[in-house]
């Protein structure tokens, strides 16, 4: 089938804070043609149904709730004359650089001189977690909810149950607040370091946390009607709710690059690329949540700002793409590393642990020879990534091998 082919500079492929970040400097630099596909009817990712106050742009610094900065994130990409096109579904490469798409006007294929992949993460479903039961309705990820709830109104239920430690959770107990509903547990498989209820907010009555316990089993047909736990020491209890409520657990919208044979990393599931956000395939970047999931969208924005300087260098020449390059790997406990290959670039590296651990020393070493060294002062746990300087990649030897990441004494 013939497609109407078309040619830009630089390729985004997603319209998240990521996305529109990257777009707005990229566009601001006179780079040439930049374009944004977003799959959505509106850009703006996540921040779209996340209502709460606390988002803030880095000029004006003052505190906005995520609807609003997702349009302003657009209008900065738009007003530094990038064009954001909506409803747009990238589904399939025909080249190294071209992507096929599908939109309510019809099949096109564009051509760019850089692709960015921004096209963010989402949370495990429920079947991916692999919990036996019926599939009655009542079952969401914490995504579906405020999306449920803030986007559509939609009834979501009268009594429910949050499973996840994450910050996710607190969000997801609030939109439950929102629509009516008690919550009667937040259930999480990590110890509950303190003692007693979880307090989201003056709005939302304290909510029972039940640590050390994973959900067993979905009860009911048609709805709803229960959830089945394992405690710690295997005492196994029910819990009457009609929605329940996964969160967390990020996995990256990787499929678009993998489809491209873009080489992913085993521990982010994202797509393995080094501190100038440069990925294994010539000329395709990535940037924001499908490079690792679950963080925050002042993250993302930073990496989408970041990403510019590798675009540039790379449409300019003056930075040939790197050929092999060292991976970057962590031991137990800690759970992935992003960026995660060396490069000529140091940047900085976010380390995100398997489980909570309490004023860490991070230790980074080659072939034994040891790179860098730092104790946290604080507590690391699953739920935040911590971020390291980059400098030691001047010190690594791109002939050895991996640089290991680990918790020494």
């Amino acid at each position: 089938m013939n497609r109407p082919t078309r040619v830009v500079d630089v390729l985004v492929v997603g319209a998240g804070p990521a996305g529109l970040a990257a777009a707005a400097r990229l566009a601001a630099t006179g780079v040439g043609t930049v374009e944004v596909l977003e799959r959505e009817r509106h850009p703006g990712g996540a921040l779209r149904h996340c209502p709460r106050s606390g988002f803030a742009l880095r000029e004006p610094r003052q505190p906005v709730g995520g609807p609003a900065l997702a349009r302003r994130l657009a209008g900065a990409a738009v007003a530094a004359g990038a064009v954001v096109r909506t409803g747009v579904t990238a589904t399939g490469w025909a080249g190294a650089l071209t992507l096929d798409t599908t939109s309510p006007a019809g099949l096109e294929r564009i051509t760019a001189r850089a692709v960015v992949l921004a096209t963010g993460a989402r949370e495990r479903p429920r079947s991916a977690r692999l919990v036996p039961g019926t599939r009655p309705a009542g079952v969401f990820t914490g995504g579906e909810l405020q999306q449920a709830v803030y986007l559509y109104g939609q009834d979501v239920g009268t009594r429910a149950v949050v499973v996840g430690a994450e910050p996710v959770a607190r969000h997801a107990v609030r939109a439950l607040g929102r629509a009516g509903a008690e919550v009667a547990a937040l259930v999480t498989t990590e110890p509950w370091p303190r003692p007693g209820a979880f307090a989201p907010g003056r709005l939302v009555a304290p909510v029972p946390v039940l640590g050390r316990t994973e959900v067993t089993g979905l009860l009911g047909r048609g709805r709803l009607s229960g959830v089945r736990l394992r405690h710690a020491g295997g005492r196994e209890t029910t819990v009457a709710c009609d929605t329940v409520v996964f969160t967390g657990d990020w996995i990256p919208e990787h499929e678009l690059a993998r489809h491209g044979g873009v080489v992913l990393d085993p521990g982010t599931r994202g797509p393995a690329v080094d501190a100038a956000l440069r990925t294994s395939a010539t000329g395709v970047f990535a940037v924001g949540d499908v490079l690792h999931g679950g963080e925050g969208a002042s993250r993302a924005a930073t990496e989408g700002r970041a990403v510019v300087a590798g675009v540039l260098a790379h449409l300019s020449g003056a930075a040939p793409w790197p050929g092999s390059r060292v991976a970057v790997v962590v031991d137990e406990p800690l759970r992935w590393v992003a960026p995660n290959l060396t490069g000529a670039v140091p940047g900085r590296f976010l380390v995100r642990a398997g489980r909570r651990l309490v004023r860490p020393v991070l230790v980074v070493a080659q072939d034994g020879v040891p790179l860098y060294r730092r104790r946290l002062p604080g507590t690391l746990t699953p739920s935040r990534s911590v971020s390291l300087p980059g400098a030691w990649v001047a010190g690594a030897d791109p002939a050895g091998g991996p640089v290991r990441i680990g918790v020494g004494p």
